[in-house]
């Protein structure tokens, strides 16, 4: 049985240390995933967690169902926003949304570049690409995400990079960088590493 179930087993049973636990185990990757308004969105998340701890079923891992949150929590803040500041998460960007790419980003020049073309896709674009290359879920764990089937899913992915691949050639195409995204954008479109 995976280790987080067990956590969570021994949380719903009145273990807090378990729920803790579980709880730090994610923080940090949770905490990285937003890149405005962290620490707000973060413990959102986690209380979400907490109070939902009795309808996670398994049908996911934990940590899926902890990104689903982490994902729900995003989209209500932005649609919180003032009328004047309205945000449609199929047409708006990160980039119209915050004035900052994460500190980890900054670090190298190349994720920089992808960062900032990505601040030009929609908001469900970015969200994806981020768990899937940064955060490494599946086309199945996205699948419960989204939810949606993992074939759509592919179909959205490939979509994205493609946009996102437009969008780096119109500046600085990423020539060097190892990470999962970089590569991808350099190799042909095929579906392989979305499973």
């Amino acid at each position: 049985m995976d280790d987080d179930v067990v956590m969570l087993q021994r949380w719903r049973d009145g273990d807090r240390r378990a729920g803790e636990e579980l709880c730090a185990r994610y923080f940090d990757e949770v905490y990285r995933f937003f890149v405005s308004d962290a620490d707000d969105l973060t413990q959102q998340t986690f209380l979400a967690c907490v109070k939902a701890r009795n309808q996670f079923v398994g049908l996911s891992t934990f940590r899926t169902y902890l990104f689903s949150i982490a994902r729900n929590q995003l989209y209500t803040r932005l649609r919180q926003l003032p009328k004047a500041e309205h945000v449609d998460l199929e047409v708006s960007s990160l980039n119209e949304l915050v004035s900052s790419p994460s500190g980890k980003l900054r670090e190298h020049q190349e994720v920089a570049q992808v960062r900032a073309a990505m601040g030009q896709l929609p908001v469900d674009q970015q969200v994806l690409l981020e768990l899937h290359y940064w955060h490494d879920l599946d086309a199945t764990a996205l699948a419960d995400v989204f939810e949606a089937s993992p074939g759509t899913i592919r179909v959205r992915l490939l979509r994205a990079r493609r946009t996102l691949r437009g969008l780096l050639e119109l500046g600085v195409t990423p020539n060097g960088g190892d990470d999962r995204l970089s590569s991808a954008l350099r190799e042909p479109d095929v579906d392989s590493d979305d499973r």
